[in-house]
Formats: C-alpha cells, structure tokens, sequence
C-alpha cells in the first residue's frame, strides 16, 4: 500500500528525513513514534504529497506520489485542522458532496455520541472538538489511508479515550491504513497494531505489538550477576539503583539464572531506552 525507497528530505544542509526505506503493505493501525524533531510530521506530509522528496520514490497504492501527483486515497490531518465556519450539519452535507462513498451514518452517529451540536458553527467549537470533528469527517469519506499527526491535542483522558474507541470502531468497519503520530505511547497501544519509530529522520523500528511483547523484556538483580548475563544479548538501555540493576532487553528471550528477575516493560519504556539507550544511575 505505502513503500518509501531511499527517501531524503533536506531543508538547506539539514535532513528532516534521512535515506528512510519502509514499506507497509498490508492495513492496520500503526502508532508512528519519535522524539521532537525526529522527522514524523515530515513524513507523513510526504505520503500526503504536500511536500516533495529531496531524492528517493514514495508510493501509495503503487502511484509515485508528489506535489504534482497528491494521491487521492489519502487523508492527512494535523492537529488544529480547520474547517469552513459553517454550522456542523453544513460541513457533514459539504463533505457529502464532495466524497461519492462518503459515510453519512457513520459521521452522524460520531456526532452524536460526542454530544456536537448541528447547529453550532465550527468556529464556535472548542480545540479539541474541532480536531475530533475533523477527523470524523476524514475517517468517513472511506480514504484508504488516514495520517493522523497528534490527532489528541487538547484532548482530556476522557476524549482521548473516546478518540481511541472511535478510530478501533472505524478500522473495524472499514480496514484500511491508519498512520496515528502521538507521545501518549500506552494509550494508543490498546488499539494499535504495529509500531513505526523513527530517529534522526531514519527509521529505527517497524514491528507488530505482539512480536514487540515477546522479545522487549528486563533483567533485574545484582549488577554483578546481571552484567556476565546481558554481554551477548541487545541491550538497549540499564538502570543502576546502588548494587542493583534492571538491563532492558530487545531480542531472543533467554532463561536467567536464579536470582535473576525476568519483567516486561511497558511500550512506553521499550521506546525510551530504544531510543535514549543510555544507562542511568
């Protein structure tokens, strides 16, 4: 569906993305994951086509994609969105017109269950329901891939859980790709197939949440103990408490020695140390 080739994107000697291959072939929900600065919303505005490549081929559904060439079946939205100020039940009829396959049930049934008023005009609403009311909009004009770039800002616990719960009840109903971009790691986990983490502009890691479960885990004991054990394995960061240590793992899992704490690590902390991989005391 998507494939990126040996994609670079500078600006002057800076590269936002740097010679970045990736392919995703199949649908899912994807949590795209990096620190400030790492190259995500540069990305996705590429498989968009609202900015060119500086070398390399990105295509959507086999069509090499460009300003020139933006592809049809994507939807790109980033937080703070706007829409024309109409009332909502314009903007649900507008977009409507606009997309033949167009999900009128879908959009109607969303506005309802987040309480929007049909008769408020967009500018009337608030930055969060804005955000949520353009990406029920997007979701249902049925493109076959979404990028979402930090879709929860603004957000309280409660919209973001909401939010969640409307993107899984969108994929269910319409698989597709679902590219969402977000530091609020553990939420999106409970709806998220695969994980995509990009570092420095280059890609550090595209793998499924199952595969990321069963070889992310953490060694725990004493450092003395813990030290011989992790010489040949993938360490990807340490936490040292006086004569105690926790050695987090990315790899084969291995059968410790007694004394020897086998845990796993939460989604959040396997991003950390990945990309931090430092130890800390």
């Amino acid at each position: 569906m998507i494939e990126l080739k040996s994609v670079t994107k500078k600006y002057g000697k800076t590269a936002a993305i740097d010679d970045l291959s990736m392919a995703l072939p199949e649908s899912g929900i994807y949590c795209l994951l990096g620190r400030n600065g790492a190259g995500k919303t540069t990305m996705m505005k590429m498989i968009a086509g609202h900015i060119a490549a500086t070398t390399g081929q990105i295509t959507v559904g086999g069509k090499n994609v460009s300003p020139g060439k933006m592809p049809e079946d994507v939807a790109y939205i980033e937080s703070g969105s706007v829409q024309f100020n109409k009332r909502i039940g314009n903007l649900i009829d507008m977009a409507a017109e606009l997309h033949n396959d167009f999900d009128r049930d879908f959009a109607n049934k969303m506005v309802k269950r987040f309480e929007l008023d049909t008769k408020k005009r967009f500018e009337k609403l608030s930055f969060g329901m804005k955000t949520m009311l353009t990406t029920i909009l997007t979701l249902a004009n049925q493109s076959k891939v979404i990028l979402l770039d930090e879709p929860t800002l603004g957000f309280d616990a409660i919209m973001r859980s909401q939010f969640n719960a409307l993107l899984l009840e969108s994929y269910q109903a319409n698989p597709r790709v679902i590219i969402v971009s977000t530091h609020l790691i553990d939420e999106i986990a409970k709806v998220i197939e695969r994980l995509i983490i990009i570092e420095g502009g280059k890609l550090l890691l595209e793998a499924g949440l199952e595969d990321i479960d069963e070889m992310a885990y953490s060694l725990s004991g004493p450092t003395k103990d813990v030290m011989p054990i992790i010489t040949n394995l993938n360490c990807i960061g340490q936490t040292v408490v006086g004569s105690v240590m926790a050695a987090h793992i990315y790899g084969e899992r291995i059968a410790p020695p007694d004394g020897i704490v086998v845990d796993r690590i939460s989604l959040q902390d396997f991003f950390i140390n990945l990309v931090g991989g430092q130890t800390h005391a």
